[in-house]
């Protein structure tokens, strides 16, 4: 009788497996091919180092749960390639098995059992017919991956079924809806139609209206057109009887100034023996000196008014001897109301107007030092330059108020002066000189101002 085999008996084993006629490898399902990896990857750690191959040495090292994972594809090419490894740990793994391992090893499959487990302990053991033994769990492997489709199909069938219903009933939902929603729709299309119809009528009898309010447009158009015509032919009409009052006053005009002429030589003899009357008359009632001079009271009117473009002067024909406007300022009380620009423009013109300006102010205030009258210098307001230097002592410096000019404020000021008071208005504008004369003021040419400035 010979001896069980050993583990020592390596030679013999050797031996076995190499009388052992070589088969070509069945091809496994994989659950088979899985569980082949995974039992054998348990049981390679139990193996003598000796008796593991150098290929699964560093496999055998892995922690279990990665063993199979990682080493699965060399453990599997080992089993194939290598019939003493496979014999050495089916021997373990058949022993670990109990008696199913016994049973496979004997060559029977158990009704009971997991047919994938029986594939691999035949796989592993080889033992008498284990070719069928691995075919027949490919078949319950594949009648089970049948049963299982079929089963998932059948509910996949049923969810297909269930979806359906809830979309018959979504439908239903949606359609139930989709009819209250035409019912809105057609309501709502009624009454657009209603209101369209209205919006229709109403818009003709704009159209009409609009016609009318055209036809009366055109209408009163024409009417202004022969308005707008009468109009201008009785503009000329009463442009023409204009230029012929112009032309009939001016010739009234020249034949006043010619008659006034010889009244205001006899005039001028009696207003000097007025002033020296009146001289006489105010020494007499003691009459003391007022606090504020009329001329202030037109400086106030005008204070900080801006002014008018400068109007064209006239030469007056007044006498312009220095000697006789000293004699009127030796006058009592004379006052002395000076045409600024009037004066400047004859006598400095190569200057700049603020050094016309400052030039005749400095001079009057020599004059009014010297003789103690009243002076007062207007300018036209269009060229004030604000921030002018205060006026010396004596001296009132005066700008014409918008729209108005110099001369007017000249006259202004005369006109403020109580009857008999000596005024004298240097200028030589006709105009001012005569509007001046006839209130009483002794009108004097501007070169005589100059003259005596120079002097000065």
């Amino acid at each position: 009788m010979s001896e069980p085999l050993r583990h020592d008996d390596r030679p013999q084993e050797e031996a076995a497996v190499q009388d052992v006629e070589f088969v070509p490898e069945p091809i496994l399902p994989e659950p088979v091919r899985q569980r082949v990896t995974a039992l054998a990857a348990a049981a390679l750690p139990g193996l003598p180092g000796d008796e593991i191959p150098v290929a699964l040495r560093r496999v055998a090292r892995f922690a279990p749960n990665r063993r199979a994972r990682l080493g699965g594809r060399e453990i599997a090419a080992q089993l194939t390639s290598d019939p003493l490894f496979r014999q050495r740990i089916s021997g373990r793994i058949v022993t670990e098995a109990g008696d199913l391992g016994a049973a496979v090893v004997a060559g029977m499959a158990p009704a009971a059992a997991d047919p994938v487990e029986v594939a691999a302990l035949a796989y592993l053991a080889r033992p008498e017919g284990w070719r069928e033994l691995v075919e027949g769990a490919g078949e319950a492997v594949r009648a089970e991956a049948d049963s299982a489709a079929v089963a998932r199909q059948v509910h996949e069938a049923e969810q297909r079924a269930l979806r359906a219903e809830h979309d018959r009933t979504v439908a239903k939902v949606e359609a139930d809806k989709l009819r209250d929603e035409l019912a809105r729709v057609r309501e709502e299309l009624g009454t657009l139609r209603e209101e369209s119809r209205t919006t229709a009528k109403a818009l003709r009898e704009a159209q009409a209206a609009q016609k009318r309010a055209s036809d009366l447009l055109a209408t009163e158009k024409g009417r202004a057109s022969r308005i707008a015509a009468d109009h201008d032919a009785e503009v000329r009409r009463l442009k023409a009887r204009l230029a012929e009052a112009e032309t009939m006053a001016a010739t009234g005009k020249q034949s006043v100034k010619d008659a006034r002429a010889a009244d205001d030589a006899r005039l001028w003899l009696l207003i000097e023996t007025i002033g020296q009357a009146a001289s006489g008359l105010r020494r007499e009632l003691a009459l003391g000196p007022s606090e504020k001079l009329p001329a202030d009271f037109v400086a106030d009117a005008a204070a900080d008014r801006p002014g008018s473009p400068e109007r064209s002067r006239a030469r007056a024909q007044d006498t312009d001897d220095p000697g006789r406007l000293d004699q009127l300022l030796a006058l009592p009380r004379a006052h002395l109301i000076v045409d600024g620009y009037n004066v400047t423009k004859r006598g400095f013109a190569e200057m700049s107007l603020e050094q016309q300006r400052k030039r005749l102010i400095t001079g009057l205030g020599g004059i009014a030092a010297q003789t103690g009258d009243e002076i007062t210098v207007v300018f036209d307001g269009a060229e004030r330059v604000h921030g002018l230097p205060p006026a010396p002592r004596g001296v009132r410096v005066l700008f014409s108020r918008k729209g108005d000019t110099a001369d007017e404020l000249i006259r202004q000021l005369v006109r403020a002066e109580p009857a008999g008071r000596p005024l004298v208005v240097v200028s030589s504008d006709r105009e001012v000189a005569d509007g001046v004369r006839r209130h009483g003021a002794y009108p004097m040419g501007a070169d005589s101002l100059i003259r005596r400035l120079s002097r000065s």
